[in-house]
């Protein structure tokens, strides 16, 4: 029988249950969890099932030397336990956003590289038929020229999910929360923005909110190009969605739908394609693709290389909502 390799889960709140769910499922896999608060941890197990093992301290969890550890942590955790994780010779799969400041993703990265272990970013969105097709259609040239890419999250139910509340007085927790736009816009586009304006609002009469819980951002590109954000935090049911426009077609994703339509110039044609896809399989994809890594069967999907782009824009944007001024983005 082989010998199962040692994951643990950090955080077990709502995001880091998931992952434990779906990863205690596979075989090849001893699944533990790291949480000190013992509330969460009979909730979680009350829920899930109690794991192999837990543990309350993070330090003396790493000096188990676990295999792999995913971080499920609350944002500003991220660099520190990410860089004490891959010193101690633990290959990390880290939740999104990568890190909360440019300074703190580039030591991430410096650790990866010397450590020589695994870092991937926990972009699951990657692994969405939907989003992949929208890649292929930009990067094949079907589109022809991109002019513009318009990304579109409205979502109440991200603060009535969450566990500890922290949207309320982390400020900019909007985009943050929400790292994955940005990181998409690099990954669809494949270009670097120079700029960014964006522009946000605060209204408070909901029972859960957040400071922005609306936010506008437009980024600026040294070609004809132009990348649009929008996010509240007040949208019920979720809206979701991707627009492309290029010179040659258009197309709309709507996620909540699991839709896309694709319109072409020439001819005035258009139609739909649908993709069925339940949020799971994206984990669950996601959980394959970093165990390839890891087994050295592929590369990562998001490795801290790229992740850093989305840190880099979603700091110049919280600025420039700060500072209601445009502002130039830190080069990667």
């Amino acid at each position: 029988m082989a010998v199962k390799q040692r994951l643990i889960v950090v955080g077990i709140g709502s995001i880091g249950r998931r992952h434990a769910r779906l990863l205690a499922g596979r075989d090849d896999l001893q699944v533990e969890w790291c949480e000190p608060n013992q509330v969460l941890v009979a909730d979680a197990a009350s829920e899930l099932g109690a794991p192999a093992c837990v543990h309350a301290d993070f330090d003396r969890m790493l000096a188990t030397a676990p295999a792999m550890v995913l971080l499920a942590t609350p944002h500003h955790l991220h660099a520190e336990q990410s860089i004490r994780a891959l010193k101690a010779g633990a290959h990390v799969l880290c939740e999104k956003p990568m890190a909360e400041q440019p300074p703190d993703a580039r030591r991430m990265l410096a650790a990866a590289t010397a450590s020589r272990r695994v870092l991937n970013i926990g972009f699951h969105l990657h692994f969405h038929p939907g989003l992949r097709r929208l890649k292929e259609l930009i990067t094949s040239g079907r589109l022809g020229a991109i002019a513009h890419l318009h990304c579109r999250v409205g979502s109440y139910v991200t603060l009535e999910n969450s566990r500890t509340r922290y949207q309320h007085t982390l400020e900019g927790a909007l985009v943050l929360d929400y790292a994955h736009q940005s990181d998409l816009l690099y990954w669809l586009l494949g270009s670097v923005p120079v700029g960014v304006y964006a522009a946000g609002a605060h209204l408070e009469s909901l029972e859960l909110h957040s400071n922005p819980n609306v936010l506008s951002v437009n980024f600026d590109y040294n070609r004809p190009l132009l990348g649009t954000i929008h996010l509240n935090y007040l949208q019920a049911p979720e809206r979701h969605e991707y627009e492309v426009v290029g010179d040659k077609g258009w197309a709309v994703l709507d996620l909540a739908a699991a839709r896309l339509t694709v319109g072409m110039r020439e001819g005035g044609r258009t139609w739909l394609e649908s993709f069925g896809v339940a949020r799971d399989d994206l984990y669950t994809a996601e959980h394959q693709s970093f165990l390839d890594a890891v087994n050295g069967a592929s590369a990562p999907e998001s490795p801290p290389q790229e992740a850093l782009m989305s840190v880099l824009m979603t700091a110049a944007a919280i600025a420039s909502w700060k500072s209601r001024q445009h502002v130039t983005l830190e080069t990667p």
